[in-house]
């Protein structure tokens, strides 16, 4: 584990989780413009090089302002970038913060967000001592319904996205959390 500024790369059996680096503008353009990889997802899409660094260095701006924490993952014998993860969104007191991902298909299904997503609650309830992580995510996206669940997350009916209908939220409470 390594720190700089508000930025701590974290380490599993398998991933780093690094930081955005202006290099991984590529895979950016495909994460943030890709059909398959947003079909569930309502964002401006980063569809050029210039649109790719300029969310890479808004990103790295929040990060630096504490913001928010957003890691590159990558398999630990590759540097390339495969997917995101980010805990965003704090509230005021900072006691709680939205988790979001993002993951090449070609990875999926193999249990690398599911490392990722372990590591990062880590993260967020020991070192920042969060006490509520939520995650928005589309009623038809099974995959990540099904990390969430398996990340102890609970799904809160009475809770709506006011920016999606298509969304619901879903929790976890530290003190509930294993």
């Amino acid at each position: 584990m390594t720190t700089t500024e508000n930025f701590q790369e974290l380490e599993t059996n398998r991933l780093l989780l690094r930081r955005l680096e202006e290099t991984d503008w590529e895979m950016i353009c495909y994460l943030r413009s890709d059909k398959e990889v947003n079909k569930f997802v309502k964002r401006q899409p980063a569809e050029t090089k210039e649109k790719a660094r300029a969310f890479i260095a808004k990103t790295n701006n929040g990060i630096m302002n504490g913001q928010l924490y957003q890691w590159c993952i990558s398999i630990k014998n590759n540097p390339a970038m495969i997917g995101n993860i980010v805990l965003w969104n704090f509230s005021k007191d900072r006691k709680t913060a939205e988790v979001g991902y993002d993951l090449s298909p070609e990875f999926q299904g193999k249990g690398i967000m599911d490392e990722a997503m372990k590591a990062v609650l880590h993260f967020g309830f020991n070192q920042l001592k969060l006490e509520f992580v939520e995650a928005f995510t589309s009623k038809q996206n099974e995959s990540s319904k099904k990390l969430l669940l398996r990340n102890h997350f609970k799904w809160n009916a009475s809770r709506k996205d006011s920016a999606d209908e298509d969304n619901i939220i879903y929790e976890l409470d530290n003190s509930n959390r294993l």
